[in-house]
């Protein structure tokens, strides 16, 4: 509740200073046609990643019914809004309250996650990254963050001192016991089968997630900005929010969305539009349909 609270006080101050009659009359010209394929795509990009999921949970050996392990991986989007996704740890407790599965077990593979939607985000913006102005500059940390991943990754007493950071998050103070050994845990997930597959399926997601932003610009008939291009701006404004750690990067995506397609030719107001609809389309209707999910949890049954 409270992250919807920041999340309709920013959305709020970014049309405050925003021309509010441009704004709406864009919003106007949206052609709803392009809303089927656009839900069809994030939709899709769900799958893609529950394919991942499921690629990391065999791998421990841990097997779960499709069904109930597909509602409870969408369920845990009802937290995605949260530093770092890491709300989504909530999958590791539904699957030890359903089939007494070991947190500590499952855990680790939430980090995972997001280490390969990392890698993920990191290839795919740099196809594009060209058409951003100081792309090169972009690239070149991107580049950075990347080899610090790599080496965070096969260094323990690294990768310690970083988890421990995460100590000083009010909301995860509870849940690092849970995560704090988690170096060795995390290995057999990144053997290089596994490794090499679960970052074919996370370039997969951001290319599929991108696709339906780049229809975002279609339908507000804009064409000043290409396929590569709009992806790029997409995953590389996600990376920015995510590497914030706001909740959920609200405001700080959206904005850097906003900022990227000015610096590319769109007019800062249409540009605020798309910024606020990608992330309804590719954010909050997850969220929104976690949220549902999670709601009616409690009667997961195996099927």
């Amino acid at each position: 509740m409270i992250i919807i609270i920041i999340t309709i006080i920013i959305y709020t101050v970014f049309l405050f200073f925003s021309d509010f009659s441009k704004i709406y009359d864009h919003l106007g010209t949206f052609n709803t046609i392009y809303l089927i394929p656009i839900f069809s795509l994030v939709t899709l990009s769900w799958c893609v990643l529950f394919l991942r999921w499921t690629l990391l949970l065999k791998n421990l050996d841990i097997l779960v019914p499709h069904k109930s392990s597909f509602i409870i991986f969408i369920s845990s989007f009802a937290l995605s809004a949260t530093p770092g996704q890491l709300g989504e740890l909530i999958k590791s407790k539904l699957l030890k309250s359903k089939f007494d599965i070991p947190i500590s077990k499952t855990a680790p593979l939430v980090l995972i996650e997001r280490i390969y939607d990392l890698i993920g985000a990191i290839i795919v913006s740099s196809l594009g990254i060209s058409y951003i102005e100081s792309g090169n500059l972009i690239l070149l940390i991107f580049t950075i963050i990347l080899f610090s991943i790599i080496i965070l990754l096969r260094s323990k007493i690294i990768f310690t001192k970083f988890l421990m950071l995460f100590e000083k998050i009010n909301f995860l103070k509870n849940k690092i016991p849970d995560i704090s050994e988690t170096y060795e845990s995390i290995q057999p997930s990144l053997n290089p089968k596994i490794f090499l597959s679960s970052t074919i399926l996370s370039i997969i997601y951001w290319v599929l997630v991108g696709t339906s932003s780049y229809l975002v610009l279609l339908a507000l008939e804009i064409n000043t900005i290409s396929f590569l291009h709009m992806i790029s701006i997409y995953s590389s404004s996600i990376i920015i929010g995510a590497v914030s750690l706001i909740p959920g990067g609200v405001g700080v995506a959206e904005g850097s969305i906003t900022g990227l397609l000015t610096l590319g030719g769109v007019e800062i107001s249409i540009a605020f539009v798309i910024g606020i609809l990608v992330r309804v389309f590719t954010l909050w209707y997850g969220v929104i349909v976690g949220f549902i999910l999670l709601k009616i949890n409690g009667g997961i049954r195996d099927s």
